[in-house]
């Protein structure tokens, strides 16, 4: 017997592209900025990333064995999540953390609730929370660029921002935000390296530009308006502290390796730029009056939890839908 395909209503657009290339697309992005970490930290930044890859596909692989499902660690994904669990950590963590990490991303997160594209939470992100509510203490170590796993740590600049009345950031700052001379975590390494990923990013079409370009645009935006010092702070501006805002902490790469993930983003143009203005505003609000010094991690997992509500009332008119008594085509 022949074998009887179903074939949906047009219309039909055949192309190359597959979910296996973008993922490996996102992959080669954050190459930049994990090389950068192995060489501002040390070498031993490179085994917290394997070990975190590694955890990320082989929880993929038994789980999906024992469920009876397809495998599907060839697409990429476990790898990108693998990588962006290591991304949030601290370098100077114990391996097994990123190991925990990394399982809890791809099994509790992602394949609890059906696999790639159904999770409906960033699995790196919600991994970073869970870990930071579990082990604070591994999760909240600082270590100097260049220094030893072991050596003594130091806060990040945000927390030096937070905790210093009228600071004023010196020349020095945005070098080394740049190319990676302050603590932070492993992904922080690089302003430089994230902005040429992020880029890469959007030039390929991999990800859309409104995600990220709203994400910065309204963090600038609310942290003017609201302000570390006072309302429409232009102290801030003047000081060149709002540079320091924009290029510490995590915010380049949550607006374009994180906040821009196909499954908890917004599908329509509109919902991807109401994404990206909640999470700057979201941003602002938890870095300038909560009590957390960072706050790009938990804007981004509040907006995914928004982001059903925006598909649903922010999409196009079907073609032909009666509106207003008449029908339009």
């Amino acid at each position: 017997m022949k074998a009887i395909l179903t074939v949906s209503a047009p219309s039909h657009i055949y192309g190359t592209d597959t979910i296996g290339r973008r993922m490996w697309e996102v992959v080669i992005a954050l190459l930049p900025a994990a090389c950068f970490a192995v060489y501002v930290y040390n070498v031993y930044v490179f085994f917290v990333m394997a070990a975190s890859v590694l955890a990320a596909v082989v929880s993929e692989y038994f789980f999906r064995k024992i469920i009876g499902k397809r495998v599907t660690i060839t697409d990429g994904s476990a790898i990108i999540t693998g990588l962006l669990v290591a991304f949030n950590l601290p370098p100077a963590v114990p391996l097994w953390i990123p190991i925990v990490g990394s399982a809890f991303a791809i099994i509790v997160v992602k394949q609890f609730f059906g696999g790639l594209g159904q999770n409906f939470l960033n699995p790196a992100l919600a991994a970073r929370a869970f870990l930071i509510a579990s082990f604070p203490g591994y999760m909240t170590s600082w270590a100097v660029p260049g220094a030893p796993p072991d050596a003594v740590t130091g806060p990040t600049l945000l927390a030096a921002i937070k905790e210093t009345a009228g600071f004023v950031p010196q020349a020095s700052h945005y070098m080394e935000l740049l190319f990676g001379k302050v603590g932070g975590t492993i992904g922080e390494a690089s302003a430089a390296a994230l902005l040429v990923g992020g880029i890469y990013l959007i030039v390929r079409g991999i990800i859309n530009w409104r995600t990220p370009v709203f994400y910065i645009a309204s963090f600038v935006f609310f942290a003017f308006v609201l302000g570390r010092n006072s309302f429409f702070d232009w102290e801030m501006i003047a000081s060149g502290q709002m540079l320091v805002e924009l290029l510490a902490g995590g915010l380049l790469l949550g607006a374009f390796f994180m906040a821009t993930d196909y499954a908890t983003t917004p599908i329509t143009p509109h919902g991807k730029v109401i994404m990206g203005i909640g999470c700057g505003f979201l941003t602002v609000l938890i870095r300038f009056y909560g009590g957390y010094p960072e706050g790009v991690s938990y804007a981004i997992l509040i907006m995914n939890l928004v982001v059903p509500m925006v598909d649903r009332y922010i999409r196009p008119r079907v073609y032909g839908q009666k509106v207003g008594g008449k029908k339009k085509s």
